[in-house]
Protein backbone atom coordinates (compact mmCIF):
# COMPACT_ATOMS: atom_id res chain seq x y z
CA UNK A 1 0.00 0.00 0.00
CA UNK A 2 2.71 2.02 0.84
CA UNK A 3 4.09 1.70 -2.93
CA UNK A 4 0.68 3.11 -4.49
CA UNK A 5 0.79 5.75 -2.18
CA UNK A 6 3.99 6.83 -3.07
CA UNK A 7 3.39 6.27 -6.64
CA UNK A 8 -0.13 8.53 -6.59
CA UNK A 9 2.48 11.05 -5.49
CA UNK A 10 4.83 10.70 -7.73
CA UNK A 11 2.37 10.96 -10.61
CA UNK A 12 0.92 14.61 -8.77
CA UNK A 13 4.87 15.23 -9.45
CA UNK A 14 4.91 14.15 -13.25
CA UNK A 15 1.61 15.78 -14.23
CA UNK A 16 2.37 18.99 -13.66
CA UNK A 17 1.96 21.56 -16.94
CA UNK A 18 5.68 22.01 -16.72
CA UNK A 19 7.22 18.45 -16.23
CA UNK A 20 4.65 16.96 -18.78
CA UNK A 21 5.72 19.77 -21.10
CA UNK A 22 9.43 19.16 -20.49
CA UNK A 23 8.61 15.20 -20.62
CA UNK A 24 6.57 15.56 -23.76
CA UNK A 25 9.96 17.69 -25.36
CA UNK A 26 12.58 15.42 -23.58
CA UNK A 27 10.94 12.36 -25.26
CA UNK A 28 10.94 13.96 -29.11
CA UNK A 29 14.46 15.54 -28.85
CA UNK A 30 15.72 11.75 -27.48
CA UNK A 31 13.97 10.19 -30.70
CA UNK A 32 16.22 12.70 -33.05
CA UNK A 33 19.47 12.55 -30.80
CA UNK A 34 19.07 8.48 -31.05
CA UNK A 35 17.99 8.74 -34.87
CA UNK A 36 21.47 10.13 -35.56
CA UNK A 37 23.87 7.46 -35.89
CA UNK A 38 26.99 7.55 -33.35
CA UNK A 39 25.33 9.85 -30.92
CA UNK A 40 23.42 7.53 -28.69
CA UNK A 41 21.91 8.43 -25.26
CA UNK A 42 25.10 9.45 -23.24
CA UNK A 43 25.84 12.42 -25.96
CA UNK A 44 22.27 13.49 -25.53
CA UNK A 45 21.77 13.48 -21.65
CA UNK A 46 25.43 15.10 -21.15
CA UNK A 47 24.44 17.87 -23.56
CA UNK A 48 21.50 18.61 -22.10
CA UNK A 49 22.29 18.29 -18.21
CA UNK A 50 24.26 21.56 -18.29
CA UNK A 51 21.30 23.00 -20.11
CA UNK A 52 19.08 21.68 -17.71
CA UNK A 53 20.87 23.27 -14.58
CA UNK A 54 21.89 26.32 -16.48
CA UNK A 55 17.75 27.18 -17.06
CA UNK A 56 17.66 26.92 -12.78
CA UNK A 57 15.17 24.29 -13.11
CA UNK A 58 13.64 22.05 -9.96
CA UNK A 59 15.99 18.88 -9.44
CA UNK A 60 13.05 16.69 -10.38
CA UNK A 61 12.31 18.71 -13.03
CA UNK A 62 15.92 18.32 -14.43
CA UNK A 63 15.91 14.51 -13.83
CA UNK A 64 12.62 13.98 -15.46
CA UNK A 65 13.82 15.70 -18.96
CA UNK A 66 16.98 13.80 -18.94
CA UNK A 67 15.08 10.28 -17.77
CA UNK A 68 12.89 11.34 -21.38
CA UNK A 69 16.05 11.96 -23.44
CA UNK A 70 17.30 8.80 -22.52
CA UNK A 71 14.47 6.16 -23.03
CA UNK A 72 13.94 8.43 -26.30
CA UNK A 73 17.11 7.52 -27.40
CA UNK A 74 16.53 3.69 -27.34
CA UNK A 75 13.60 4.39 -29.18
CA UNK A 76 15.14 6.47 -31.93
CA UNK A 77 18.39 4.22 -31.97
CA UNK A 78 16.24 1.37 -34.04
CA UNK A 79 15.26 4.05 -36.80
CA UNK A 80 18.71 4.16 -38.33
CA UNK A 81 19.40 0.51 -37.53
CA UNK A 82 16.22 -0.63 -39.32
CA UNK A 83 16.46 1.99 -42.03
CA UNK A 84 19.76 2.13 -43.15
CA UNK A 85 21.92 -0.70 -40.99
CA UNK A 86 23.48 2.21 -39.43
CA UNK A 87 22.84 1.47 -35.59
CA UNK A 88 22.10 4.32 -33.32
CA UNK A 89 23.88 3.14 -30.82
CA UNK A 90 25.55 -0.22 -29.32
CA UNK A 91 22.08 -1.15 -27.80
CA UNK A 92 20.61 -1.42 -31.53
CA UNK A 93 23.26 -3.26 -32.95
CA UNK A 94 20.73 -6.63 -32.82
CA UNK A 95 18.01 -4.91 -34.01
CA UNK A 96 19.94 -4.07 -37.43
CA UNK A 97 20.55 -7.50 -38.37
CA UNK A 98 16.41 -8.68 -39.01
CA UNK A 99 15.45 -5.11 -39.18
CA UNK A 100 17.51 -4.07 -42.11
CA UNK A 101 16.77 -7.03 -43.78
CA UNK A 102 12.70 -6.01 -43.45
CA UNK A 103 13.15 -2.60 -44.79
CA UNK A 104 14.83 -4.23 -47.88
CA UNK A 105 12.16 -6.48 -48.55
CA UNK A 106 9.44 -3.40 -48.08
CA UNK A 107 8.76 -4.13 -44.81
CA UNK A 108 10.35 -1.49 -42.88
CA UNK A 109 6.95 0.07 -41.63
CA UNK A 110 6.44 -2.76 -40.36
CA UNK A 111 9.99 -3.41 -38.64
CA UNK A 112 9.49 0.56 -37.16
CA UNK A 113 6.00 0.01 -35.85
CA UNK A 114 6.29 -3.21 -33.80
CA UNK A 115 10.12 -2.34 -32.58
CA UNK A 116 7.83 0.73 -31.34
CA UNK A 117 5.45 -1.48 -29.34
CA UNK A 118 8.11 -3.65 -28.64
CA UNK A 119 10.36 -1.01 -27.29
CA UNK A 120 7.10 0.05 -25.15
CA UNK A 121 6.02 -3.40 -23.88
CA UNK A 122 10.13 -3.74 -22.13
CA UNK A 123 10.20 0.02 -20.91
CA UNK A 124 6.39 -0.36 -19.33
CA UNK A 125 7.67 -3.90 -17.74
CA UNK A 126 11.01 -2.63 -16.40
CA UNK A 127 9.27 0.36 -14.80
CA UNK A 128 6.17 -1.69 -13.36
CA UNK A 129 9.55 -4.15 -11.85
CA UNK A 130 11.16 -0.84 -10.54
CA UNK A 131 8.01 -0.17 -8.81
CA UNK A 132 7.43 -3.30 -7.44
CA UNK A 133 11.12 -4.65 -6.99
CA UNK A 134 13.77 -1.97 -6.95
CA UNK A 135 14.83 -3.09 -3.13
CA UNK A 136 15.18 -6.35 -3.16
CA UNK A 137 16.60 -6.51 -6.82
CA UNK A 138 19.16 -4.26 -5.95
CA UNK A 139 20.33 -6.17 -2.93
CA UNK A 140 20.85 -8.93 -5.57
CA UNK A 141 22.98 -6.93 -7.53
CA UNK A 142 25.29 -6.79 -4.87
CA UNK A 143 25.90 -10.21 -5.15
CA UNK A 144 27.71 -9.36 -8.79
CA UNK A 145 31.71 -8.96 -7.71
CA UNK A 146 34.32 -8.69 -10.43
CA UNK A 147 34.48 -12.27 -10.94
CA UNK A 148 30.80 -12.81 -11.64
CA UNK A 149 30.76 -9.91 -14.00
CA UNK A 150 33.74 -11.39 -15.75
CA UNK A 151 31.44 -14.64 -16.04
CA UNK A 152 28.83 -12.61 -17.69
CA UNK A 153 30.95 -10.80 -20.41
CA UNK A 154 32.16 -14.26 -21.65
CA UNK A 155 28.44 -16.08 -21.33
CA UNK A 156 27.78 -12.96 -23.46
CA UNK A 157 30.36 -13.55 -25.82
CA UNK A 158 28.83 -17.56 -26.12
CA UNK A 159 25.95 -15.93 -26.70
CA UNK A 160 27.49 -14.03 -29.90
CA UNK A 161 28.98 -16.87 -30.69
CA UNK A 162 25.58 -19.20 -31.22
CA UNK A 163 24.04 -15.63 -32.91
CA UNK A 164 25.55 -16.87 -36.06
CA UNK A 165 24.71 -20.43 -35.92
CA UNK A 166 25.29 -21.28 -39.76
CA UNK A 167 29.29 -20.03 -39.11
CA UNK A 168 30.01 -19.60 -35.49
CA UNK A 169 33.96 -19.49 -36.53
CA UNK A 170 33.13 -16.42 -38.84
CA UNK A 171 31.52 -14.72 -35.37
CA UNK A 172 33.86 -15.98 -33.31
CA UNK A 173 36.77 -14.24 -35.37
CA UNK A 174 34.82 -10.85 -35.82
CA UNK A 175 34.10 -10.69 -31.87
CA UNK A 176 38.22 -11.53 -31.69
CA UNK A 177 38.88 -8.41 -33.89
CA UNK A 178 36.62 -6.42 -31.81
CA UNK A 179 37.98 -7.64 -28.38
CA UNK A 180 41.62 -6.86 -29.65
CA UNK A 181 40.80 -3.38 -31.11
CA UNK A 182 39.41 -2.62 -27.74
CA UNK A 183 42.61 -2.95 -26.42
CA UNK A 184 44.45 0.11 -28.32
CA UNK A 185 45.59 3.31 -25.84
CA UNK A 186 46.60 3.79 -22.44
CA UNK A 187 46.45 0.90 -19.97
CA UNK A 188 44.81 2.43 -16.92
CA UNK A 189 46.54 -0.21 -14.70
CA UNK A 190 49.82 0.53 -15.50
CA UNK A 191 49.88 3.91 -17.91
CA UNK A 192 51.37 2.36 -20.38
CA UNK A 193 50.46 2.83 -24.08
CA UNK A 194 49.24 -0.41 -25.43
CA UNK A 195 48.78 -1.32 -29.64
CA UNK A 196 49.26 2.33 -30.53
CA UNK A 197 52.25 2.08 -32.88
CA UNK A 198 53.12 5.74 -31.37
CA UNK A 199 50.52 7.22 -32.41
CA UNK A 200 48.98 10.10 -30.27
CA UNK A 201 45.88 10.23 -31.61
CA UNK A 202 45.34 6.05 -30.07
CA UNK A 203 46.37 7.50 -26.89
CA UNK A 204 42.60 7.43 -26.00
CA UNK A 205 41.79 4.16 -28.02
CA UNK A 206 39.96 3.76 -30.88
CA UNK A 207 36.40 5.80 -30.23
CA UNK A 208 33.12 3.79 -30.74
CA UNK A 209 31.71 6.29 -32.93
CA UNK A 210 34.52 5.84 -35.04
CA UNK A 211 34.16 1.71 -35.19
CA UNK A 212 30.11 1.95 -35.64
CA UNK A 213 30.37 4.45 -38.12
CA UNK A 214 33.12 2.78 -40.50
CA UNK A 215 32.17 -0.85 -39.50
CA UNK A 216 28.41 -0.20 -40.83
CA UNK A 217 27.83 2.95 -42.16
CA UNK A 218 30.89 3.09 -44.97
CA UNK A 219 30.76 -0.60 -45.72
CA UNK A 220 27.28 -0.75 -46.66
CA UNK A 221 27.77 2.87 -48.58
CA UNK A 222 30.70 0.55 -50.67
CA UNK A 223 27.97 -2.48 -50.93
CA UNK A 224 25.40 -0.03 -51.90
CA UNK A 225 27.57 1.11 -54.92
CA UNK A 226 29.03 -2.31 -56.13
CA UNK A 227 25.36 -3.30 -56.44
CA UNK A 228 24.39 -0.44 -58.77
CA UNK A 229 20.94 0.08 -57.87
CA UNK A 230 18.98 2.03 -59.84
CA UNK A 231 18.35 6.11 -59.13
CA UNK A 232 15.06 5.87 -57.47
CA UNK A 233 16.94 3.93 -54.49
CA UNK A 234 17.45 0.80 -53.15
CA UNK A 235 14.20 -0.15 -51.89
CA UNK A 236 11.28 1.80 -53.56
CA UNK A 237 8.62 -0.19 -52.21
CA UNK A 238 7.66 0.43 -48.10
CA UNK A 239 4.56 -1.55 -47.91
CA UNK A 240 2.12 -1.37 -45.22
CA UNK A 241 2.96 1.33 -42.21
CA UNK A 242 1.75 -0.87 -39.20
CA UNK A 243 2.13 -4.95 -38.03
CA UNK A 244 -1.03 -6.64 -37.86
CA UNK A 245 -2.98 -8.51 -34.98
CA UNK A 246 -1.00 -12.04 -36.27
CA UNK A 247 2.58 -10.49 -36.23
CA UNK A 248 2.02 -9.04 -32.73
CA UNK A 249 0.78 -12.45 -31.66
CA UNK A 250 3.65 -14.31 -32.80
CA UNK A 251 6.20 -11.67 -31.39
CA UNK A 252 4.10 -11.33 -28.00
CA UNK A 253 5.78 -14.19 -25.58
CA UNK A 254 9.36 -13.69 -27.05
CA UNK A 255 9.06 -10.01 -26.54
CA UNK A 256 7.35 -10.30 -22.76
CA UNK A 257 10.54 -12.79 -22.87
CA UNK A 258 12.93 -10.32 -23.24
CA UNK A 259 11.33 -7.71 -21.27
CA UNK A 260 12.14 -9.58 -18.59
CA UNK A 261 15.46 -10.51 -19.46
CA UNK A 262 16.46 -7.01 -19.96
CA UNK A 263 15.18 -5.78 -16.95
CA UNK A 264 17.30 -8.18 -15.14
CA UNK A 265 20.15 -7.84 -16.77
CA UNK A 266 20.10 -3.81 -16.74
CA UNK A 267 19.85 -4.29 -12.99
CA UNK A 268 23.38 -4.99 -12.60
CA UNK A 269 25.52 -1.73 -12.78
CA UNK A 270 27.10 -1.53 -16.41
CA UNK A 271 25.98 -4.60 -17.46
CA UNK A 272 23.68 -2.56 -19.72
CA UNK A 273 21.11 -2.53 -23.09
CA UNK A 274 24.29 -4.36 -25.12
CA UNK A 275 24.44 -7.14 -23.03
CA UNK A 276 20.86 -7.75 -22.81
CA UNK A 277 19.89 -7.01 -26.16
CA UNK A 278 22.40 -9.78 -27.44
CA UNK A 279 21.37 -12.11 -25.04
CA UNK A 280 17.67 -11.28 -26.30
CA UNK A 281 18.38 -12.41 -29.72
CA UNK A 282 19.88 -15.48 -29.06
CA UNK A 283 17.72 -16.56 -26.89
CA UNK A 284 14.69 -15.83 -29.19
CA UNK A 285 16.55 -17.58 -31.85
CA UNK A 286 17.25 -20.70 -29.78
CA UNK A 287 13.67 -20.93 -28.53
CA UNK A 288 12.02 -20.25 -31.97
CA UNK A 289 13.70 -20.16 -35.05
CA UNK A 290 12.60 -23.46 -36.47
CA UNK A 291 12.73 -22.23 -40.08
CA UNK A 292 16.34 -20.54 -40.11
CA UNK A 293 14.70 -17.41 -40.81
CA UNK A 294 16.75 -15.10 -38.29
CA UNK A 295 18.96 -12.67 -39.32
CA UNK A 296 16.66 -12.97 -42.98
CA UNK A 297 14.24 -10.64 -41.68
CA UNK A 298 12.05 -12.24 -39.31
CA UNK A 299 9.95 -9.95 -37.17
CA UNK A 300 10.79 -11.76 -33.72
CA UNK A 301 14.16 -11.12 -34.48
CA UNK A 302 13.28 -6.99 -34.15
CA UNK A 303 10.98 -7.64 -31.74
CA UNK A 304 13.20 -9.32 -28.57
CA UNK A 305 16.43 -6.93 -29.33
CA UNK A 306 14.39 -4.05 -29.02
CA UNK A 307 12.24 -5.12 -25.82
CA UNK A 308 15.57 -5.93 -24.11
CA UNK A 309 17.13 -3.13 -24.77
CA UNK A 310 14.51 -0.55 -23.32
CA UNK A 311 13.95 -2.76 -20.61
CA UNK A 312 17.31 -2.44 -19.05
CA UNK A 313 17.99 0.84 -20.04
CA UNK A 314 14.97 1.53 -17.90
CA UNK A 315 16.35 -1.27 -14.79
CA UNK A 316 19.59 0.22 -15.05
CA UNK A 317 17.67 2.96 -12.84
CA UNK A 318 16.83 0.79 -9.97
CA UNK A 319 20.78 0.97 -8.66
CA UNK A 320 20.80 4.32 -9.59
CA UNK A 321 18.28 5.17 -6.81
CA UNK A 322 18.47 2.69 -4.78
CA UNK A 323 22.61 1.71 -4.77
CA UNK A 324 23.93 5.29 -6.17
CA UNK A 325 25.88 2.91 -8.10
CA UNK A 326 25.32 3.57 -11.79
CA UNK A 327 23.27 1.01 -13.68
CA UNK A 328 25.18 2.41 -17.33
CA UNK A 329 26.93 4.88 -18.84
CA UNK A 330 23.84 7.28 -19.38
CA UNK A 331 22.65 6.95 -15.74
CA UNK A 332 26.85 8.01 -14.70
CA UNK A 333 25.63 11.41 -16.52
CA UNK A 334 22.52 11.69 -14.61
CA UNK A 335 24.46 10.98 -10.88
CA UNK A 336 26.28 13.56 -12.29
CA UNK A 337 23.87 15.42 -12.81
CA UNK A 338 22.25 15.02 -8.89
CA UNK A 339 25.52 16.01 -7.65
CA UNK A 340 25.19 19.72 -9.17
CA UNK A 341 21.80 19.60 -6.77
CA UNK A 342 24.02 18.28 -3.98
CA UNK A 343 21.79 15.49 -4.40
CA UNK A 344 23.43 11.77 -3.37
CA UNK A 345 22.05 9.00 -4.86
CA UNK A 346 21.01 5.96 -2.40
CA UNK A 347 19.32 4.14 -0.31
CA UNK A 348 18.26 7.24 1.88
CA UNK A 349 17.27 9.06 -1.66
CA UNK A 350 13.66 7.54 -1.43
CA UNK A 351 12.92 9.10 2.43
CA UNK A 352 15.11 11.98 2.01
CA UNK A 353 13.59 13.07 -1.63
CA UNK A 354 10.65 10.33 -2.11
CA UNK A 355 9.39 13.87 -4.55
CA UNK A 356 12.09 13.14 -6.42
CA UNK A 357 12.21 9.51 -6.54
CA UNK A 358 8.72 8.77 -7.10
CA UNK A 359 8.21 11.89 -9.50
CA UNK A 360 10.82 10.59 -11.94
CA UNK A 361 9.49 6.82 -11.50
CA UNK A 362 5.82 8.43 -12.35
CA UNK A 363 7.79 10.07 -15.84
CA UNK A 364 8.86 6.81 -16.91
CA UNK A 365 5.44 5.67 -17.65
CA UNK A 366 4.21 9.03 -18.86
CA UNK A 367 7.08 9.07 -21.11
CA UNK A 368 6.98 5.54 -22.34
CA UNK A 369 2.90 6.39 -23.64
CA UNK A 370 4.54 9.20 -25.03
CA UNK A 371 6.69 8.09 -27.17
CA UNK A 372 4.53 5.03 -28.89
CA UNK A 373 1.86 8.12 -29.32
CA UNK A 374 4.75 10.12 -31.17
CA UNK A 375 6.53 7.32 -32.54
CA UNK A 376 3.60 5.40 -34.41
CA UNK A 377 2.33 8.11 -36.26
CA UNK A 378 5.77 8.84 -37.44
CA UNK A 379 6.14 5.40 -39.16
CA UNK A 380 5.38 6.64 -42.46
CA UNK A 381 7.61 9.72 -42.33
CA UNK A 382 10.47 7.74 -41.24
CA UNK A 383 10.06 5.35 -44.22
CA UNK A 384 10.70 8.19 -46.79
CA UNK A 385 14.25 7.95 -45.88
CA UNK A 386 13.68 4.61 -48.13
CA UNK A 387 12.48 6.50 -51.20
CA UNK A 388 15.69 9.08 -51.25
CA UNK A 389 17.58 8.23 -54.79
CA UNK A 390 21.07 6.32 -53.89
CA UNK A 391 22.74 9.35 -55.71
CA UNK A 392 21.16 12.12 -53.16
CA UNK A 393 21.36 9.19 -49.98
CA UNK A 394 24.85 8.17 -50.35
CA UNK A 395 26.30 11.57 -50.09
CA UNK A 396 24.22 12.21 -47.01
CA UNK A 397 25.35 9.43 -45.21
CA UNK A 398 28.60 9.87 -46.11
CA UNK A 399 28.05 13.55 -44.20
CA UNK A 400 26.47 13.14 -41.67
CA UNK A 401 28.70 10.01 -40.86
CA UNK A 402 32.19 12.40 -41.41
CA UNK A 403 30.63 15.03 -39.61
CA UNK A 404 29.67 13.06 -36.74
CA UNK A 405 33.38 11.31 -36.48
CA UNK A 406 35.01 14.88 -37.11
CA UNK A 407 33.14 16.17 -33.87
CA UNK A 408 34.53 13.28 -31.18
CA UNK A 409 38.49 14.62 -31.40
CA UNK A 410 38.14 17.54 -34.58
CA UNK A 411 40.66 15.23 -35.92
CA UNK A 412 41.11 14.29 -40.01
CA UNK A 413 42.75 10.83 -38.49
CA UNK A 414 39.29 10.02 -36.90
CA UNK A 415 37.89 10.81 -40.48
CA UNK A 416 41.10 8.42 -42.07
CA UNK A 417 40.61 5.61 -39.52
CA UNK A 418 36.65 5.50 -40.27
CA UNK A 419 37.69 4.99 -44.10
CA UNK A 420 40.22 2.42 -43.09
CA UNK A 421 37.57 0.54 -40.69
CA UNK A 422 35.16 0.64 -43.27
CA UNK A 423 37.47 -0.99 -46.24
CA UNK A 424 38.26 -3.30 -43.51
CA UNK A 425 34.44 -3.99 -42.95
CA UNK A 426 33.43 -4.45 -46.68
CA UNK A 427 36.20 -6.64 -46.93
CA UNK A 428 34.83 -8.62 -43.98
CA UNK A 429 31.47 -8.60 -45.00
CA UNK A 430 32.42 -10.04 -48.79
CA UNK A 431 33.49 -13.03 -46.64
CA UNK A 432 30.39 -13.51 -45.19
CA UNK A 433 31.79 -12.13 -41.65
CA UNK A 434 28.67 -10.76 -39.53
CA UNK A 435 29.57 -7.20 -38.03
CA UNK A 436 27.57 -7.37 -35.11
CA UNK A 437 30.15 -9.61 -33.25
CA UNK A 438 32.59 -7.09 -33.78
CA UNK A 439 30.76 -4.40 -32.43
CA UNK A 440 29.94 -6.12 -29.73
CA UNK A 441 33.11 -7.56 -28.87
CA UNK A 442 34.62 -3.94 -29.37
CA UNK A 443 31.75 -2.73 -26.16
CA UNK A 444 32.31 -5.45 -24.01
CA UNK A 445 36.01 -5.97 -24.31
CA UNK A 446 37.25 -2.85 -21.69
CA UNK A 447 34.42 -4.21 -19.36
CA UNK A 448 35.81 -7.54 -19.30
CA UNK A 449 39.49 -6.56 -18.91
CA UNK A 450 38.90 -4.29 -16.18
CA UNK A 451 36.66 -6.85 -14.25
CA UNK A 452 39.45 -9.83 -14.47
CA UNK A 453 41.89 -7.25 -13.60
CA UNK A 454 39.88 -6.25 -10.56
CA UNK A 455 38.90 -9.83 -9.69
CA UNK A 456 42.62 -11.53 -10.01
CA UNK A 457 43.86 -8.28 -7.51
CA UNK A 458 41.38 -9.10 -4.90
CA UNK A 459 42.57 -13.05 -4.71
CA UNK A 460 46.38 -12.13 -5.35
CA UNK A 461 46.39 -13.75 -8.98
CA UNK A 462 44.41 -16.76 -7.52
CA UNK A 463 42.44 -17.85 -11.11
CA UNK A 464 40.03 -19.88 -8.67
CA UNK A 465 38.04 -16.79 -7.81
CA UNK A 466 36.72 -16.88 -11.03
CA UNK A 467 34.71 -20.04 -10.29
CA UNK A 468 34.14 -18.68 -6.20
CA UNK A 469 30.61 -18.61 -6.39
CA UNK A 470 27.34 -20.40 -7.50
CA UNK A 471 26.28 -16.92 -9.82
CA UNK A 472 29.48 -17.28 -11.74
CA UNK A 473 29.43 -21.32 -12.23
CA UNK A 474 26.60 -21.00 -13.13
CA UNK A 475 27.13 -18.41 -15.32
CA UNK A 476 30.17 -20.31 -16.75
CA UNK A 477 28.16 -23.67 -17.00
CA UNK A 478 25.43 -21.55 -19.21
CA UNK A 479 28.45 -20.40 -21.50
CA UNK A 480 29.24 -24.05 -22.02
CA UNK A 481 26.17 -25.16 -22.56
CA UNK A 482 25.61 -22.00 -25.06
CA UNK A 483 29.02 -22.89 -27.39
CA UNK A 484 27.71 -26.64 -27.60
CA UNK A 485 24.26 -26.32 -28.37
CA UNK A 486 24.80 -25.49 -31.86
CA UNK A 487 27.19 -28.50 -32.20
CA UNK A 488 24.75 -30.50 -30.26
CA UNK A 489 21.53 -29.19 -32.46
CA UNK A 490 23.64 -30.41 -35.80
CA UNK A 491 24.33 -34.10 -34.94
CA UNK A 492 20.81 -34.16 -33.64
CA UNK A 493 19.68 -33.10 -36.72
CA UNK A 494 22.25 -35.29 -39.18
CA UNK A 495 21.05 -38.27 -36.99
CA UNK A 496 17.29 -37.48 -37.74
CA UNK A 497 18.11 -36.88 -41.57
CA UNK A 498 19.97 -40.34 -41.40
CA UNK A 499 16.91 -41.79 -39.41
CA UNK A 500 14.95 -40.47 -42.22
CA UNK A 501 16.50 -42.59 -45.31
CA UNK A 502 14.58 -45.59 -46.12
CA UNK A 503 16.39 -48.31 -46.02
CA UNK A 504 17.36 -50.24 -49.30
Amino acid sequence: MDVLKHLVEGFGVALSPVNLLIAALGSFIGTIVGLLPGLGPINGVAILMPLAFAMKLPPETSLILLAAVYIGCEYGGRISSILLNVPGDAGAIMTALDGYPMARNGMGGVALSISAWSSFVGSLVATVGIVLLAPLLAQWALSFGPAEYFALMCFAFACIAGLMGDAPVKAGVAALIGLSMSCVGLDSNSGVYRFTGGDIHLSDGIQFVVVVIGVFSISEILLMLQEHHSKTGAITQTGRMMFNLREMTSTWWGTVRSSVLGFVVGVLPGAGATIASAMAYSMEKRLTDKEGTFGKGDIRGVAAPEAANNSAATGSFVPMLTLGIPGSGTTAVMVGALSLYNITPGPALFTQQPALVWGLIASLFLANVMLLVMNIPMVGLFTRILRVPNWLLVPSILAVSSVGVYAVHATTFDLMLMVVLGVVAYLLRKQGVPMAPLILGFVLGDLMEQNLRRALSISNGDATILVGSPISIGLWLSASLMLMLPVLMRLASRRTRTGAVPAP
